[in-house]
């Protein structure tokens, strides 16, 4: 089940995609090994938490703004402040002691508002390794007469530490991911544009390969086109379509199939020798397709259907040019 957080609401980042359920946050704090003890070690040490915050928080920007590629995300002072205040709330809540839902989804959000301003991994994880050895150096300060409770310590804010890297790390890669995804569908409704060549006619060119997700598209592509444009014949080339699987075949079957039924009359044009011959020997019932040799043919059926004639200049003026 998603983890849902205080308002009742599941955080948008425990998407199905992400997978990150309470089970799965159980499990991931199983293999570290973080325990009800190290919450507890943890929850004692937040009263000294409290105390060190500010100089462990004060350090890390400065160590920010030390380096060019970290310190121009904070040229603004505003920005500062702020960033500041939400990183002392941040490093507070590792020591309160729990460790669930709510938690979770705060470690997924901020990782998501890092990956959102371009902030490289390799600076985002570098500043945990800057909170282990500040926490460390303090932890053996505060603790100078109990070293084996310090290091005991320290091992539990690891193991923590080191889950909320793995929850930064998938957030980075869900966004890459859920980019790139975005950018595919972009490009993949670039390559197959439903043009209006007339009133009430439509053009669909179809280029390369057609898996079934890019079959889906079309068909969805098509039907909002003849919607939008209240279309009534719709001309399907496909003269850039070298193969045709049976999957492909039927789903182009059932938009031939849907266009009708929104009262359009579709024309396949460019139906290839090997395209045919494939589409015969997956026994797919060629009926179903009104089919025209090439483009030109298709697009002067479609304006036949529709009523228009071609008529030539001399002609449309009652004399023939010599």
């Amino acid at each position: 089940m998603p983890i849902a957080t205080r308002s009742g609401r599941s955080a948008e980042l425990f998407s199905h995609e992400m997978e990150i359920t309470e089970e799965e946050v159980n499990r991931r704090k199983a293999f570290l090994e973080f325990h009800k003890e190290d919450a507890d070690a943890l929850r004692g040490l937040n009263e000294v938490a409290q105390q060190y915050a500010d100089p462990v928080i004060e350090d890390l920007y400065r160590h920010f703004l030390s380096f060019d590629e970290t310190r121009a995300f904070f040229a603004d002072p505003k920005v500062l402040d702020r960033v500041k205040r939400m990183q002392k709330e941040y490093f507070l809540r590792l020591t309160e002691g729990e460790y669930g839902g709510d938690y979770v989804a705060d470690r997924l959000r901020i990782g998501t508002v890092h990956e959102h301003i371009n902030l490289a991994p390799k600076w985002y994880l570098g500043a945990y390794n800057f909170y282990l050895r500040a926490v460390g150096t303090r932890l053996l300060e505060v603790m100078s007469k109990d070293p084996h409770r310090a290091f005991s310590t320290f091992l539990s804010l690891m193991k923590l530490v080191f889950m909320d890297i793995g929850l930064a790390v998938d957030t980075y890669i869900y966004a890459r991911e859920l980019t790139m995804r975005k950018q595919q569908e972009a490009i993949r409704e670039l390559s197959t544009p439903v043009l209006q060549i007339r009133d009430r006619l439509l053009l669909l060119p179809i280029i390369g390969v057609i898996d079934s997700q890019r079959a889906q598209m079309i068909t969805e592509g098509l039907l909002r086109a003849i919607r939008a444009n209240r279309a009534k014949v719709v001309v399907m080339d496909i003269t850039g379509v070298a193969t045709i699987d049976s999957k492909v075949a039927n789903h182009l079957l059932q938009t031939v199939s849907a266009a009708r039924l929104m009262g359009a009359f579709v024309i396949v044009t460019g139906l290839s020798s090997e395209v045919a011959q494939s589409l015969v020997q997956l026994g797919i019932d060629l009926n179903r397709l009104n089919t025209v040799g090439d483009l030109q043919g298709g697009i002067e059926e479609g304006e036949r259907l529709l009523g228009y004639r071609l008529v030539h200049e001399g002609e449309a003026g009652g004399t023939r040019p010599a």
